[in-house]
C-alpha cells in the first residue's frame, strides 16, 4: 500500500499536501482500491468557503458512490478538469495526476485531525 510520507491523510481516506496557503487533495491509494474501477468524479463546489468534514465532492466506482470530505477549511479554487475525461486517473495515479481539488487554506483551519502517514497505514492495517 502506497502511502506517502511528505502527505498527511485523514480518516476518510483523503489525502491532504499543504504547500503554503495552499493545498491539493485527493484520495488515498486505499481508498480507490477499496471503490475498485472509479467511473466518474463529481465536484460542484469550487469557489465555495467550505469548513473541514464538509462533503466537496462525490466518486463513483461501478458500483458505489462515495462523498469526498474536505480534510481542513477552506476556499475551493480549482478541479483537476483531466478528471472529466479520466476519472481511472484517480485508480493509476492517486497521488499524482489523480489529485481532485486545489484548496485556499482558512486562516484558522484546525490541522489537529489530520494523520501522519504512519498514523493512516495503522488505522487502515
Amino acid at each position: 500500500m502506497n502511502t506517502p510520507s511528505e502527505l498527511k491523510y485523514t480518516k476518510d481516506h483523503e489525502w491532504i499536501k499543504i504547500e503554503g496557503n495552499t493545498a491539493t487533495i485527493g484520495i488515498t491509494d486505499f481508498a480507490q482500491g477499496e471503490l475498485g474501477d472509479i467511473v466518474y468524479v463529481d465536484v460542484d463546489t469550487v469557489d465555495d468557503e467550505i469548513s473541514g468534514g464538509d462533503v466537496f465532492g462525490s466518486v463513483e466506482a461501478v458500483k458505489t458512490v462515495s462523498d469526498l470530505f474536505l480534510p481542513i477549511s477552506g476556499k475551493v479554487t480549482e478541479f483537476n478538469s483531466a478528471l472529466e475525461d479520466q476519472p481511472e486517473l484517480l485508480n493509476s495515479d492517486p497521488y499524482g495526476e489523480g489529485w481532485i481539488i486545489k484548496l485556499e487554506i482558512a486562516e484558522d483551519a484546525d490541522h489537529s485531525e489530520l494523520l501522519s502517514a504512519e498514523e493512516y497505514q495503522a488505522l487502515i492495517g
